[in-house]
């Protein structure tokens, strides 16, 4: 196995993957994506492969990561391609304490920061400029959007979608699949499904 790392994706959130690998001096292999029109164009000089599927003919060559941002689908090729070996990608930029966990397939971006004794689980996204602070708990593939910001003791449950700005309290639970939008202020616990918007965050009404 060679030092490559493989990029499963190939759209706008691919870039800042493939970004973060090359200011960490890794190699790029390659990229896949289930759009053919995509193939054997580049990704910020990452040639794009082929589909999906193909990338099990590289699982003996190299490393991966998907670079994906919907929850679910990324969950889904989880899954998919489960005999891959996933990496752990966090741009030099970064700042994560030594005490903090790092599940595999998780990317840490520019300007995030995350404090001691955090766990954050498999295939999570802390996104550009999101913090995390002291003794905060991420479920598996959850994703934190640019610039939002969890104080300490938050546990932020499976594939969550915490928007752009959102700020969260300190020990609030925000359940599995929940969607806090936009700059909301998480002042409660949020229920697992349930999609809250607004200062403070209160429950979407149908």
């Amino acid at each position: 196995m060679n030092d490559e790392v493989y990029v499963i994706g190939a759209g706008g959130h691919a870039k800042v993957v493939i970004s973060s690998l090359q200011a960490q001096g890794v190699p790029v292999g390659g990229v896949f994506d289930d759009d053919a029109g995509k193939w054997g164009s580049r990704v910020l000089g990452a040639l794009v492969l082929g589909g999906v599927d193909a990338a099990l003919d590289y699982k003996n060559i190299g490393r991966f990561v998907l670079a994906i941002g919907d929850n679910i689908r990324r969950m889904e090729l989880a899954e998919l391609l489960a005999e891959l070996s996933w990496v752990t990608v966090v741009h030099p930029a970064a700042y994560v304490d030594s005490s903090v966990q790092l599940g595999p397939g998780t990317v840490v971006f520019a300007g995030a920061v995350v404090q001691p004794e955090t766990k954050i689980g498999r295939h999570c996204i802390v996104n550009t400029g999101a913090t995390v602070d002291h003794d905060c708990e991420i479920g598996d593939y959850a994703h934190l959007a640019p610039g939002s910001h969890l104080a300490g003791g938050v546990v932020v449950g499976s594939r969550a979608m915490l928007g752009i700005g959102v700020s969260v309290l300190p020990g609030m639970h925000i359940g599995e699949q929940a969607v806090v939008g936009a700059g909301s202020v998480v002042t409660n616990d949020v229920g697992a499904g349930d999609t809250v918007v607004g200062v403070p965050a209160k429950p979407l009404q149908e």
